[in-house]
């Protein structure tokens, strides 16, 4: 071979992207149809879940608000006669909230509001109260708290073991008329309520915050009622 002949160089092997390419679009195909058809999947359970959901939240809604306004009292949709309220922090509220009015034949009935006590034994405890139009306190009930159990849980009447006779049931139909405000206190702070031996912290919180949420809605009643449904409240 002389050194004027060369050699022709081999073929180089052949390119591994097009095949490395063919792969990736195809694998991203494939997840795109399984994220159209999770999410088309998805969405047809939630559409067909949605009614019973909603009805579950509003007959949870329903119950709670019957714990302190029996649904005698009035007879207006009252999940739809709503205020919506900013934090709050007069009554202990840091978060906005939803304020529910009840009416009968039309006219004011009661407003039910939730409130809550800062300076409980085991941390923040949440109540539920409905305010009749004519400022008597219908009742309060807890909803939330950490008390000790055993001792301070009596708050709830659901752990007092007082069946007869709940430690709560003293503030249903309780108005300022009948109780001054500076009364708002437990018997052993020189107020007009109950505490039980041994557990005055919680009872003390309880009663505090109910007279604070009581006086809130009493001193705003009327402009309460007369927002229209569905409304932000802005404190004038």
């Amino acid at each position: 071979m002389s050194n004027s002949e060369t050699l022709d160089p081999p073929n180089p092997p052949p390119a591994a992207e097009p095949r490395t390419m063919r792969i990736s679009t195809r694998t991203a195909a494939i997840l795109l149809v399984f994220t159209l058809v999770f999410t088309a999947l998805m969405a047809s359970v939630y559409q067909q879940t949605k009614p019973v959901l909603e009805a579950t939240m509003q007959d949870a809604k329903r119950r709670m608000i019957g714990e302190v306004l029996p649904p005698a009292a009035y007879d207006n949709d009252l999940l739809a006669d709503t205020v919506d309220l900013p934090a709050v922090p007069e009554i202990g509220l840091n978060e906005p909230t939803r304020l529910y009015r009840a009416r009968l034949g039309g006219q004011p009935a009661a407003l039910i509001l939730e409130a809550a006590a800062t300076d409980g034994y085991s941390g923040e405890i949440r109540l539920i109260l409905a305010v009749r139009a004519d400022g008597r306190l219908a009742a309060v009930r807890v909803t939330l708290h950490k008390e000790t159990p055993g001792l301070g849980d009596y708050i709830d009447p659901k752990k007092d073991k007082s069946k007869a006779s709940p430690w709560i049931r003293q503030f249903n139909e309780r108005s300022f008329a009948a109780t001054p405000r500076e009364k708002w206190r437990v018997k052993k702070d020189g107020g007009a309520f109950d505490q039980r031996v041994g557990a005055t912290v919680s009872a003390r919180a309880v009663t505090k915050a109910t007279g604070r949420a009581l006086a809130w809605t009493v001193d705003r009643s009327a402009a309460l009622f007369a927002q229209p449904a569905g409304s932000q409240w802005k404190e004038e």
